[in-house]
């Protein structure tokens, strides 16, 4: 490999320098951010391309080298942290006075800076300022509903920069499918850090960095409890009656060394959630309105365990992870009645091997690889045959059975080298090579659809689907980047970020993925607390299994879906219409494109104290989304019969949708004064586009112009903040705040208008997304209190009670839009009402 290449001729560089004599001793300290002292860190001594000395710091953060006088380079790394290196002299002295080290957490990737002064960060690619953190002690600080770090966080995330993947997340720099450990192994989750590096495939807003713990050489360890019982929280808008809920969380942490050794450390991390909740059903039937509760049991079990040692100039981690969830009844809710819910398993095994090397004090090497299996099956609660009323319920049986299997690898290597004022980073990452198994018999037993209540009662379908025939795929997927970047100082006041990035897919035949990535930053003259910053990047989207699925299971051989229009009930074949149904198809369209985005930003930031920064953003995009549409649909002006009528559905998939978005975008962060520590982030924003996704048809297949509109996230106004208060040495009160404009929401006309076997036709005239839901309000509050047990050095119990949606707003989520239905533009599912949350965390 490429990357390989460099990597030798680099290392062949590197040059040996004459062993010296020790003779003065060299102490010092390393901390993180907050200043807490941090074990287990690395120390590097060198000189002129050699390694004077390497030693580990202790419990206490402390270290001490020993070498002849003079001047060397010292770098500190640290598992989890940003490495730093800088200059020091070893005087003449018996001993010379103790140097202080700060870490900056970061991904493990990120910035290593050699210089003899101060480093200013201000400047670099990653440290734009509205970029959002949560840190470990934000972490045990503010509300964080069910202990789900990652779905507090995630608020903060852009919809539209997420891509159709899914947003794409990270531990410790390497993308990976999901979470493997508890929240109390989080050392720090990060959204929009460096915006437009070339080492990620996808934008910063769209982005979730994550930074487990590390172990160490004292023992360490994080135990939190959390409980909740709906004998505590409000009734939600919908529901009868308060179901008869509850949740149970274990989440615990432990690190340290690996019996006596200083080399050598382990972490484990084990969380078990638990939870008998209820969805709340409101639809109608036609003997009247259904108000119900259904029981949906939960469980989730994470367990990891990882063992890292450090040898003479790597850190070697290896971590096997096991995730098990089941969920009952998933799905049922709103219009959606029990019965037609479905049984959710999902079970995955992985082992990370991560290995970093100092190959010189300017050259760090980082590899990573992950292998695993995941096996998931989805099946009906009920084999009924499914029953769709637009605006009404959704009854009978889910008709969902899949199966999915998934043997995969995950890579990542990267070379890291510092030379002069240039950061330069090389690397090639393997996000997915998967061995995949996915057995679909869904809809074998069909699914009648209705455009009301009258048609329902009459007997009258407008569609009948049913899919038959082999639903079996065994196939590979490959999916590989390979990418550069340079970090470049021009000065001490300006930088500027060069990049470029090459993603490449097997099952898409596209590949002239070349993604330019650019930013800068400067500070104008004379100003040291004001920034202006700027950039952009083409990214191109990871779409994930779903449209390969889709196409391959309608092969020859395979699955078979037939569309009855207008079919004969309760027995769609009465008439023999099977017999003369021709098949559906699916396929991609001719040169198939990888959807893409043109992301733009600009603006400036300003220091207004030592601790808070303003950032005042303007973010744009321009790119192109997946979408299907039916290139055998019944054509205008009667809509009465398929082109090609040796052919039912033959859904095309492509990647010619369109999508705008402008957003202005203002936030706040930092410590506005002794007692508050968080972040608030303002924005202004619109988004059109002409398609929901890849799963998403337009309402006339032969006019896809005509879905020009907002988006269906699309909100325009969004306040969002997350903060830290200590109003006493030991208490502490935790603030989340979201407050957003409504989404939008198509009306229809509750029938096929154009006998495609679909119900999402518009009345005449009537544009997408026309109508608009209410607007969002949700306060949440912590108040939580430290004990010491055994004195000043013993561990603390932290006892917590949060509340949320403390107001007890209604929250509506699902609004219907069909002009037939007796709910037209009403709501019919809501957002929790006033929730309690009990915890008890015990830290040593």
């Amino acid at each position: 490999m490429r990357a390989g290449a460099v990597l030798l001729v680099l290392t062949l560089l590197a040059a040996a320098a004459a062993a010296q004599t020790p003779s003065a001793t060299l102490t010092g300290v390393v901390v993180d951010a907050t200043g807490g002292v941090l074990p287990s860190a690395k120390v590097q001594l060198s000189q002129g391309g050699r390694v004077v000395q390497l030693v580990t710091t202790d419990a206490k953060g402390a270290f001490a080298v020993t070498a002849a006088p003079g001047q060397y380079n010292l770098l500190v790394m640290l598992d989890g942290f940003r490495p730093q290196a800088t200059v020091v002299e070893v005087s003449s002295a018996r001993t010379t006075r103790a140097v202080k080290i700060t870490l900056p957490l970061a991904a493990v990737r990120q910035d290593v800076m050699v210089t003899g002064a101060a480093a200013d960060v201000a400047l670099t690619a990653a440290s734009n300022a509205d970029a959002v953190a949560l840190t470990q002690e934000t972490l045990a600080l503010v509300p964080i509903f069910d202990d789900d770090a990652v779905r507090t966080l995630s608020r903060f995330l852009d919809v539209g920069s997420i891509g159709g993947g899914g947003a794409t997340i990270l531990v410790n720099g390497m993308e990976v499918n999901g979470l493997n450990v508890g929240t109390e192994a989080i050392e720090q989750i990060k959204i929009n850090s460096d915006p437009y590096s070339a080492l990620f495939s996808r934008p910063g807003r769209g982005r979730i960095d994550i930074v487990t713990k590390p172990g160490s050489q004292a023992y360490h360890g994080d135990f939190n409890a959390i409980f909740r019982d709906a004998s505590l929280n409000a009734k939600n808008a919908f529901a009868v009656a308060k179901p008869p809920e509850q949740r149970r969380i274990a989440d615990g942490f432990l690190g340290g060394p690996v019996a006596s050794g200083e080399r050598t450390s382990f972490m484990l991390s084990v969380k078990d959630d638990t939870e008998a909740r209820e969805a709340v059903v409101f639809a109608l039937q036609p003997q009247g309105t259904v108000r119900e509760n259904v029981s949906q049991p939960f469980r989730h079990l994470l367990a990891s365990v990882g063992i890292t040692h450090q040898a003479s100039r790597s850190t070697i981690a290896l971590r096997p992870s096991y995730e098990e969830e089941s969920d009952e009844y998933r799905g049922v809710g709103g219009e959606t009645l029990g019965t037609a819910g479905t049984t959710y398993y999902h079970r995955e095994i992985d082992l990370t091997y991560n290995q970093q090397t100092i190959l010189s004090p300017s050259l760090v090497n980082q590899f990573q690889v992950l292998g695993g299996h995941e096996l998931e099956p989805l099946t009906s609660v009920s084999p009924l045959r499914g029953m769709v009323v637009s605006g009404a319920f959704t009854g009978g049986g889910a008709q969902v059975d899949v199966r999915r299997t998934e043997a995969h690898v995950q890579l990542s290597e990267n070379l890291a080298l510092t030379s002069g004022a240039h950061f330069l980073q090389v690397g090639f990452q393997v996000p997915d090579w998967s061995q995949r198994g996915f057995t679909d018999q869904s809809d074998f037993g069909g699914t009648y659809y209705f455009s009301s209540l009258a048609t329902y009662a009459a007997g009258q379908p407008y569609a009948f689907t049913q899919q038959t025939g082999d639903g079996r795929l065994n196939w590979l997927e490959k999916v590989l980047g390979f990418y550069g970047n340079d970090d470049w100082r021009l000065g001490s006041r300006a930088s500027i970020s060069l990049g470029l990035r090459y993603d490449w897919s097997n099952y898409f035949h596209d590949h002239d993925n070349v993604a330019p990535r650019m930013s800068f930053a400067f500070k104008p003259g004379g100003s040291d607390s004001t920034v202006f910053r700027g950039g952009t990047g083409i990214f191109y989207d990871k779409v994930g299994p779903f449209p390969i699925i889709d196409v391959l299971e309608f092969r020859p051989g395979g699955l078979q879906r037939i569309v009855l229009t207008n079919p004969s009930y309760p027995n769609p074949f009465a008439t023999g219409a099977a017999s003369s149904v021709p098949p559906s198809t699916a396929q991609f369209t001719p040169g198939m494109k990888v959807p893409w985005t043109v992301q733009y930003s600009g603006g400036v930031e300003h220091q207004l104290t030592k601790s808070t920064t303003l950032s005042l953003m303007y973010y744009g995009s321009n790119g192109r989304l997946l979408r299907s549409r039916d290139i055998n649909a019944p054509a205008s002006p009667l809509y009465a019969v398929r082109p090609n009528q040796t052919l039912g559905v033959v859904r095309q998939i492509d990647a010619s949708a369109r999508q705008r978005s402008d957003s202005l975008q203002a936030t706040l962060r930092g410590r506005t004064s002794k007692w508050f520590n968080g972040q608030v982030q303002y924005s202004l924003s619109r988004t059109m586009n002409n398609s929901g996704g890849l799963d998403w048809y337009p309402s006339n297949d032969w006019n896809a112009a005509a879905e020009w509109a907002r988006a269906d996230f699309d909100r325009r106004q969004r306040l969002l903040l997350l903060a830290g208060m200590a109003p006493g040495r030991q208490t502490n009160v935790g603030v989340g705040l979201t407050v957003q404009s409504g989404q939008p929401y198509s009306e229809t006309a509750g029938s096929d208008l154009f006998n495609n076997g679909r119900s999402n036709a518009r009345p005449p005239g009537m544009p997408r997304n026309s109508l608009e839901g209410g607007a969002f309000a949700e306060l949440d509050l912590r108040l939580s209190r430290d004990f010491r047990v055994g004195g000043g050095s013993g561990p603390t119990l932290t006892m917590g009670i949060d509340a949320f949606n403390v107001l007890n707003a209604i929250n509506y989520v699902t609004y219907v839009g069909t002009v037939t239905s007796p709910l037209f533009m009403q709501p019919v599912s809501a957002r929790a009402a006033r929730q309690l949350q009990l915890s008890a965390r015990v830290k040593f």
